[in-house]
């Protein structure tokens, strides 16, 4: 019997025990659930140990002369820096394409930060033979997207694989952006009593990106829910202030990760509603014929908000009010405990631990 299932039958059938630990790298260690989270603080991590690293936040805050700095002003203007890179399949999809999410991408993560984003930079590799037309539909997509975002790509880099190596093109991206003085958000600012928003439907990029894959047909046609959120989450800011505690894009492991993460940095409960998250219908048909959980399908174009309960009002309200966050909702609120834990309410009142994903549901979905 292999290591991954329990050898002891005695008490009758078993299910299988998720892998944990594994001599080469799999696809589910770049999902965003909890194989990544183990290679991220059990290899990277421990190898680059130091305290921006270690705030695990979708980007570093640093102070104006690039330190991270224990002495640093409260609220004082520092600097976010993040990066990411981009390798989905496949690299045009509806509502967008590799070069639009690497600049949706990078922008997110820069205002998760609580950031305002400055400029970008592109990187891409490309594989020989790669049709010049597409590559050329690609770099429109993302100054598009830079110039709606308002940022710009100021630097860059370009290297070519040989012909099968590099599965057409791949592409990262860098940002920097500033976090205005008075504003600071990090998962470990989550507090009992805050509630957590979301800006509006779930999983919708993920199955955009399966409906081209596996061939499925919706009565309309079901777009990439894509788009830069800095305007939005500005917006929340300007409404809320420093009641906002957390941010955070939903993207490679869902809600379900974001919300785990969140747990697990401020060490205290999360407990959801599961008749309160927001799932179109074509998307909640298409998870039950593929065997998805929305709560752990990728988002592009969507943020969970964790804001203080005097706070709420305003930011769902601020939310609203952006093109972007018209379908907003509440979904639950941060508990003492148990720490680290996220527990949903579910329709017919029972409760389930909402856990990391510990496989891979959908490689190569950004």
């Amino acid at each position: 019997m292999s290591g991954e299932a329990i050898a002891d039958l005695s008490a009758g059938p078993v299910c299988p025990v998720p892998k944990i630990e594994h001599d080469t790298v799999q696809l589910a260690h770049g999902g965003g659930g909890r194989l990544t989270q183990i290679l991220i603080e059990g290899l990277f991590l421990d190898a680059f140990r130091n305290p921006a690293l270690e705030a695990l936040h979708d980007g570093a805050v640093l102070s104006l002369d690039g330190a991270f700095r224990d002495d640093t002003p409260a609220g004082a203007a520092r600097l976010a820096f993040s990066t990411d890179s981009f390798v989905i399949r496949p690299l045009f999809f509806p509502g967008g394409n590799i070069g639009s999410l690497a600049v949706h991408g990078t922008v997110n993560d820069l205002a998760m930060c609580g950031a305002r984003p400055l400029a970008l930079s592109a990187a891409y590799i490309v594989e020989e033979g790669f049709p010049m037309d597409d590559l050329r539909r690609i770099v429109a997509a993302m100054q598009a997207a830079a110039q709606e975002a308002g940022v710009s790509i100021v630097t860059g880099d370009t290297k070519v694989v040989d012909r099968g190596k590099g599965d057409g093109v791949y592409v990262n991206t860098a940002g920097v952006g500033l976090v205005p003085a008075g504003v600071e958000i990090s998962p470990t600012r989550a507090r009992p009593g805050d509630k957590i928003l979301v800006s509006g439907a779930l999983a919708v990029h993920g199955i955009a990106i399966m409906s081209v894959r596996e061939g499925l047909e919706f009565e309309t046609v079901l777009e990439t829910d894509s788009a830069a959120l800095n305007g939005l989450v500005a917006d929340v800011l300007a409404a809320a202030g420093d009641a906002v505690h957390v941010l955070r894009d939903p993207t490679r492991g869902g809600v379900a990760s974001a919300l785990n993460e969140i747990a697990a940095s401020a060490r205290l409960g999360v407990r959801i509603r599961e008749a309160a998250l927001p799932v179109w219908e074509d998307v909640r048909g298409a998870c039950e014929i593929l065997g998805f959980d929305p709560l752990y399908v990728a988002n592009e174009g969507k943020c969970v908000v964790v804001v203080a309960p005097e706070g709420a009002p305003a930011a769902l309200a601020a939310m609203r009010a952006h093109p972007l966050g018209r379908e907003a909702v509440e979904i639950g609120e941060v508990v003492a405990g148990p720490a680290g834990r996220v527990v949903m309410e579910s329709r017919i009142g029972g409760e389930r631990v909402v856990d990391m994903l510990s496989g891979e549901q959908l490689p190569r979905i950004c």
